[in-house]
This record gives C-alpha cells, sequence and structure tokens, in this order.
C-alpha cells in the first residue's frame, strides 16, 4: 500500500486477488479464458462499420451481457464499458472504421476464425 508505483487502493488490490482466482475457476471450466470470451459473440469476431469515431459506442449488449456474467461469477470493477475496451483490444469486436487500412485487413483475417 505504500508503494507509490503501484495502485494504492484496497478494493482495486482486493479485486485483483477475488478476479484472479475467479480467472483461474473460469480457465478450469471452459478450458481457457479465450473460449470463455467468444461465448459472447458466439465464437466469430463483431465486424462492424462504423464510417466515424463518434458512431463507436462505449458498450454493446454483448459487453453487457459479458459483464453481468464475470459479476454473476464474482469478479469486480468488470463494468460494461472496461469490458468492451477488453473485446475491442482482443479482436472480439472489429470497430476499426471501415476507411482504415486495419478494417479491411481484420475482416479478411475473420475468415480464419
Amino acid at each position: 500500500m505504500k508503494d507509490p508505483a503501484i495502485i494504492r487502493n484496497r478494493m482495486k488490490i482486493e479485486s485483483a486477488v477475488r478476479n484472479a482466482r475467479q480467472f483461474l475457476k473460469i480457465q478450469e471450466e471452459f478450458g481457457s479464458f479465450d473460449a470463455y470470451c467468444w461465448r459472447f459473440v458466439e465464437g466469430r469476431p463483431k465486424q462492424n462499420r462504423w464510417k466515424t469515431g463518434r458512431e463507436i459506442p462505449a458498450t454493446s449488449a454483448e459487453s453487457d451481457a459479458f459483464s453481468k456474467d464475470l459479476k454473476q461469477r464474482g469478479f469486480s470493477f468488470v463494468g460494461s464499458t472496461i469490458i468492451y475496451a477488453h473485446m475491442q483490444a482482443v479482436g472480439i469486436v472489429n470497430d476499426h472504421l471501415i476507411g482504415c487500412f486495419r478494417y479491411r485487413q481484420i475482416r479478411h483475417s475473420d475468415s480464419a476464425c
């Protein structure tokens, strides 16, 4: 708690420990955390078609369901906005703008999933 280089909020520290334990339970139940995550999009990346950054949402029905499920499993600090950002970061959701070169690259790699 005295180290200024790390999070010093007791609730967040306790949450990290609790979430790690729950993470291991999910791995055991589903074989991997990855397998668990992909259930929320039926195993295929969600390909959005945004033209402007203003269109990109902070949450989705899928991130709402994902967040709710994690909370029911005992996780904390896993709101829908955080989970949507996770889904974007790991490629579960493609929110690149349709004019972006990465949108096309990721869309074409979808067939490999």
